[in-house]
């Protein structure tokens, strides 16, 4: 299994390097890259984005440029579909530069397990600081239960004191993205 990682990464970094200065000529910059596999099929996924956001015309120029510089590259040796896309709204926060650049941001996340300090898996909130071991969320407070039964279940009333700060260690999270209110 370390192999496909390895191998994964491998695929990830060199066609970040061969997608950078194509992203530079047609005025975005790549968000995420990540190659990934779907049932039996595999994705070469590159997000490109910039200020304002992009379009299909900035994605389809992208993708054509680079489709040919991959085929010189002999990057990937199984067959794979490349997709040039945006990161959409609600974009995972995967590198160190996502959270940077999403500090003071509402963002959403899930654990791999249920924490005590979160009150479950699922957690929101704002975005205050980050490390190379932890992320800092200000959590709003959870509905407190009053004890009312409604049907089998407790109704919810009030909420805590106010925001509180946790800090989530990183290798529990297992997908945090900005929020997206819809």
């Amino acid at each position: 299994m370390a192999n496909k990682i390895s191998a994964r990464t491998r695929i990830e970094t060199e066609a970040e390097k061969l997608t950078e200065p194509i992203a530079e000529k047609h005025g975005v910059y790549i968000y995420d890259v990540e190659y990934i596999k779907e049932g039996s099929e595999y994705y070469l996924n590159i997000y490109i984005d910039k200020d304002g956001g992009v379009g299909i015309l900035d994605c389809e120029a992208v993708s054509r440029e680079l489709s040919d510089r991959l085929d010189e590259a002999d990057l990937i040796s199984d067959p794979y579909t490349l997709v040039v896309s945006s990161p959409g709204l609600g974009r995972t926060l995967t590198k160190d530069r996502h959270l940077q650049n999403s500090i003071g941001e509402k963002v959403e996340g899930k654990l791999f397990k249920p924490s005590a300090e979160i009150g479950g898996k699922e957690f929101e909130g704002i975005l205050t600081a980050w490390d190379a071991e932890t992320v800092t969320i200000e959590i709003e407070p959870a509905p407190v239960s009053r004890g009312k039964k409604k049907k089998g279940k407790t109704e919810q009333e009030g909420t805590d004191d106010g925001p509180r700060t946790v800090v989530i260690p990183r290798k529990d999270i297992a997908v945090l993205r900005l929020y997206l209110d819809i």
